[in-house]
């Protein structure tokens, strides 16, 4: 009997990636396929996880370039549908010390023009277990927010296992309407929760300490992620596990990698990993994520699962692009050192 499949849904983008300097002179643009959900999902894929992916894209043969993409990386693409006139892209300068040169260029992109009953979701989640998805789509526009309400009420109904990363991009929320004024509406079909205790503050309402990063203590950031995964699970009580990431990069280009994953009353701490500069920082958050659905797919035990989904999730910072190509041993291998 055929395993069900993990579907992710968002929107499929291009990444647009110039050189920051004259040193790549031979390769000044590079292009990508991008986005959060799909990240998750050609990682899971690559996990031998069954992942299909569901989005929106013009009829048109870029399109069907990017549906070869998904479908080389065993990614089942039935779920995609056809309509509008762009896609939607991102521009990212390359160069592993930027921060901030990133451009969004999304506005009528066939998924942002994505509308209510335009989905057929009782087909879509048929052969799915587990639905994905992130706080990028319902804060492109209100439409969007309505769809991605359709769909964590249609796989609940079904006792599909839904999960949402909290990652905030205040570029995106520009359609009148405050994150926690539409996340927590969503994230109460949530079972799995993902992001961190700024994100969980911005999109939510949890409550923050303003001051944390005075203390300067590991100690206190967990302390706090605990208290804050608390507070999710009581105000969203379907929720069954939060995971939070700490990255920190010192002006020397250190970067400090630590995360912590709370169930069953229990939270747990990943290793520490650390490392002097990065490749590309597009894409950890989103490796991460797909760890943690890996994990608990499969059963993994919350220690095991956790040293995984942060194994990949730093091992992302050493590649190029937006996706992960780092296999399970690979994973394994950084995960038990």
């Amino acid at each position: 009997m055929a395993k069900k499949k993990v579907l992710c849904f968002g929107e499929l983008l291009l990444r647009i990636s110039p050189a920051a300097s004259d040193e790549s002179e031979k390769q000044p643009v590079l292009v990508y396929v991008g986005g959060a959900e799909a990240n998750v999902a050609t990682a899971l894929a690559g996990w031998d996880v069954p992942v299909k992916y569901c989005t929106v894209l013009p009829d048109n043969f870029m399109a069907k370039h990017m549906l070869h993409y998904l479908e080389y990386h065993n990614i089942y693409t039935s779920s995609v549908l056809f309509s509008g006139s762009r896609i939607g892209l991102y521009y990212l300068e390359r160069g592993a010390d930027l921060k901030g040169n990133m451009v969004y260029d999304r506005e009528h992109s066939s998924f942002s023009e994505l509308k209510p009953g335009m989905i057929d979701w009782d087909r879509v989640l048929h052969d799915v277990s587990w639905f994905n998805f992130s706080a990028i789509s319902p804060a492109l526009n209100e439409n969007v927010a309505h769809v991605c309400l359709e769909a964590v009420e249609a796989a609940a109904k079904k006792n599909i296992t839904i999960s949402v990363d909290l990652n905030y991009r205040s570029r995106l929320w520009k359609y009148g309407k405050k994150p926690h004024e539409v996340m927590p509406a969503l994230v109460e079909y949530c079972d799995v929760i993902m992001g961190n205790i700024w994100s969980a503050n911005i999109l939510l309402g949890i409550d923050i300490d303003e001051h944390i990063h005075d203390k300067r203590s590991k100690h206190a950031y967990l302390d706090h992620a605990e208290i804050s995964s608390k507070a999710i699970m009581e105000k969203f009580p379907k929720c069954k596990t939060v995971a939070n990431t700490f990255r920190f990069d010192s002006k020397e280009n250190d970067i400090l990698y630590y995360t912590c994953l709370y169930t069953d009353g229990k939270q747990y701490h990943s290793p520490e990993f650390t490392c002097h500069g990065v490749i590309d920082r597009s894409g950890s958050g989103d490796c991460f994520m797909a760890g943690l659905i890996y994990g608990l797919y499969n059963q993994h035990t919350p220690q095991e699962l956790l040293n995984y989904a942060s194994a990949a999730a730093f091992g992302k910072l050493q590649e190029f692009g937006d996706a992960t190509g780092q296999d399970v041993l690979t994973i394994s291998k950084i995960s038990n050192k």
